[in-house]
Order: C-alpha cells, then sequence, then structure tokens
C-alpha cells in the first residue's frame, strides 16, 4: 500500500515568462490605497521638481502635444497576479526629463490622493518607464490610475503610481507610502522584493 501526502501536487511547471511567485491573470484587479480620486483632464497636471526648486508643468494639452509611444509589457503586482502582453499608449519619462538639469539619483512620485512610491531615477530613463494615459486602446479608466498613471513595468506595479500629479527629483532616496510601511525599496519582481 503506497503513501500519499494529502496535497502533493508534484513540482508546477515553471513559466519563464512570469517571476516567482506569480499567477497568470486575464483580468485587471483594483487594487488602491484609498478611494479613486476625481481627477478630470481640466485639473490635471504634472509637475517635475528638482532638488534646486526648478519645475516644469504640463497641464493635459500639453502632455498629449508630446511625442507618444505606444508600449506592450507585462506587468506584475506584489499581490502574486501578473498579466501579460499589456497594451499602453503615453509619454516616454525621457521625454518629460529631456532638458531638465539634475543631479539626482531618486525619484518620489506623487499622486492625487496623497500616494507617493520612490524609484531609483535609472529605473525611470532610457525608455523604461512613461506617464501612461491609454489601456488596451482606450483613455485610462480612473480605477486604474486615469487620466494619466506612472508606468514603470520593470518593477512591482505599486511602483506605477495612479493619479500622478509630480515627480519629484531627489539627490537622496527617501521612501513613499508602501515602502515606509514594510514593502521593499526597490521592487523587481524577478527578485521577489516584496517586502523589507
Amino acid at each position: 500500500m503506497g503513501i500519499v501526502t494529502r496535497g502533493f501536487g508534484g513540482r508546477r511547471e515553471v513559466d519563464p515568462d512570469v517571476p516567482p511567485g506569480q499567477y497568470v491573470t486575464d483580468d485587471f484587479p483594483v487594487l488602491s490605497t484609498g478611494p479613486t480620486p476625481n481627477v478630470d483632464e481640466d485639473r490635471w497636471s504634472l509637475e517635475v521638481r528638482t532638488e534646486t526648486g526648478e519645475t516644469r508643468r504640463w497641464d493635459w494639452s500639453a502632455l498629449l502635444a508630446l511625442p507618444a509611444e505606444d508600449v506592450t509589457t507585462d506587468i506584475h503586482c506584489v499581490t502574486h497576479w501578473s498579466k501579460l502582453g499589456t497594451t499602453w499608449r503615453g509619454v516616454s519619462v525621457d521625454t518629460l526629463l529631456a532638458d531638465v538639469e539634475t543631479s539626482a539619483d531618486f525619484v518620489m512620485a506623487h499622486s492625487f490622493g496623497g500616494y507617493t512610491t520612490n524609484v531609483p531615477l535609472e529605473d525611470l530613463t532610457d525608455g523604461r518607464a512613461w506617464i501612461a494615459y491609454e489601456f488596451e486602446g482606450e483613455p485610462l479608466d480612473p480605477v486604474h490610475g486615469g487620466p494619466a498613471r506612472l508606468l514603470v513595468p520593470h518593477l512591482y506595479f505599486w511602483k506605477s503610481a495612479k493619479w500622478v500629479r509630480e515627480l519629484e527629483l531627489m539627490t537622496t532616496e527617501d521612501l513613499g507610502f508602501w515602502e515606509v510601511n514594510g514593502y521593499h525599496a526597490y521592487g523587481d519582481p524577478w527578485l521577489e522584493q516584496r517586502y523589507a
């Protein structure tokens, strides 16, 4: 008579497109730290503020006038879901920073509603981050950060701040909302950097 251990299902097949500890979903789960802020396009603006206080500002029409890029990418949430092959349209952060002089190494993204998250500046440049305003060919839904959100797909999705309103360039690293509350300061999904 053989011995069977309850719950033993054998080794799971490893999907090389999915970071460890993640499962693939076709849904787009909604996770936020508070209520969805009511930010219409007439009231929306984005600022880039350097460590010296120099500020660049774009309102909605100015953002749409900038060169836009179409991005197809996978996204990975710290709550273990991954969504593959998502499509976005937005403005590269490289475009926003093109004429900005800074010696900063870090960025704090600020959102309407008070949310913050910290990201190294090098993770927002060289074609790795966007201010996204379309998802799957449609205007970005407010529950997913519309009218515009930061998109940093190579990090866990809490780094892609919804309802983004400011990128604050900093010479030292400060921690954002989730990072102060125990999440990892960097958040690489391939290294499972979920918690500090």
